[in-house]
């Protein structure tokens, strides 16, 4: 996905109220958007200055005047932090694949994709693969749910960087893969693609200390056959998009 607005390479010198960043561009500072709900960590040092990508709209009426994409970890590693952009690449490769008849991931491999997929009043899931379109409201055809969760949260193990998720307690991903298992009783494929948003990763883990019902709750849905995709995700200043490199899980 080619990035709608040319983005600039600034430093980021804080994030405030969740939303708000200053980041500085040849000397002149600006509040832009920072579209992520999550904690950032591992990403953001605030004791230190950090480079990141940035786009601006133009339009000084507004009080945020862009939007942060990424943000380069102390590693070095640059980190896209836009939450927006997981599922819209997920939806690219899968588009992608579906018209060149050549699935981005061999279990994609299916006639029929749609996505915000509602299974009830409460749950809206991220996307629904079916053989067909006709099968989509057929109560005894089989069907593969999605649901794509951002990740850009790491720990190291062993000297080496592990991709985790959740970075904090997270009782709307508890419920998400509960009724992955349910969906799973009722005969049909489940998956999560954890889209890692970095790529100085050997691996990925669901995130123990921070969440342990979650990691728990995982574990069981792996166990009754939840597919668990974890994803590379290259980032650049032009373009961001859904590699194949798929990291290995470790669920202990």
């Amino acid at each position: 996905m080619k990035f709608k607005d040319q983005l600039h390479e600034g430093v980021l010198l804080q994030r405030y109220k969740r939303f708000f960043a200053d980041v500085e561009l040849k000397g002149e500072k600006y509040t832009i958007h920072v579209p992520n709900t999550g904690s950032l960590k591992a990403v953001i040092d605030k004791s230190a200055k950090q480079k990141c990508w940035f786009s601006l709209h133009g339009d000084t009426s507004k009080k945020l005047q862009g939007t942060l994409e990424a943000v380069q970890a102390p590693n070095g590693t640059w980190v896209g932090v836009n939450t927006a952009n997981p599922n819209k690449i997920v939806q690219e490769a899968i588009q992608a694949g579906m018209k060149k008849a050549k699935p981005h991931f061999k279990h994609w491999d299916y006639g029929f994709y749609k996505s915000e997929y509602k299974i009830s009043k409460e749950t809206r899931l991220d996307g629904i693969f079916c053989k067909a379109e006709a099968d989509l409201e057929a109560k005894k055809a089989k069907k593969h749910f999605i649901e794509i969760k951002n990740t850009t949260y790491v720990e190291e193990h062993d000297g080496k960087l592990w991709a985790m998720f959740p970075d904090s307690v997270t009782e709307r991903g508890q419920k998400h893969i509960k009724e992955m298992m349910e969906l799973m009783a009722d005969g049909h494929q489940a998956e999560f693609i954890f889209t890692v948003q970095r790529s100085d990763v050997v691996g990925f883990k669901p995130a123990a200390k921070l969440d342990p019902e979650y990691a728990k709750l995982l574990k069981q849905a792996s166990k009754k056959g939840l597919i668990i995709t974890p994803v590379i995700v290259s980032i650049d200043a032009n373009e961001v998009k859904l590699t194949q490199k798929v990291l290995p899980v470790n669920l202990d």
